[in-house]
């Protein structure tokens, strides 16, 4: 397994101060799911969140519309927030270093250090094991 260690406070603080546009992979239309009201937090915080979720393509959540995958976003995507299950992280991390996203972060209990290193080798941030909603409170 490779070494990886999260992002300093003051790093994640940055990170989330200069991310602008966030695709939220696993994005679910269903208002108990935690990334629904991750979602809705991050809209609320004046981020423009783009929903992924090829089950839901071409619906809308939070009146957002959903796309199937990440190659099908026109705009630079500053973080991919990764709700999906540890493996299927690595993935997601292939096709976020493949549309030039700038950072991954993968939410509480999405732990895939060997796709956090290939982030960071690719010049990514990574943050992993943790949730924006949570980080942007306690940071600010």
């Amino acid at each position: 397994m490779a070494e990886f260690q999260n992002p300093s406070d003051p790093e994640i603080k940055s990170l989330l101060d200069t991310t602008k546009t966030i695709a939220l992979v696993g994005a679910s239309p269903k208002p108990e799911r935690p990334s629904n009201r991750v979602m809705k937090f991050l809209l609320d915080h004046g981020y423009t969140v783009i929903p992924v979720n090829p089950g839901q393509a071409g619906s809308t959540i939070h009146d957002q519309t959903v796309v199937a995958d990440l190659s099908e976003i026109s705009v630079t995507v500053d973080m991919v927030d990764i709700f999906r299950n540890s493996e299927d992280a690595a993935g997601v991390v292939d096709d976020a270093i493949a549309i030039g996203a700038k950072s991954v972060w993968m939410q509480l209990g999405v732990i895939n250090p060997d796709a956090c290193a290939k982030a960071v080798a690719n010049g990514m941030t990574a943050v992993m094991d943790r949730c924006p909603a949570i980080e942007l409170p306690r940071l600010s």
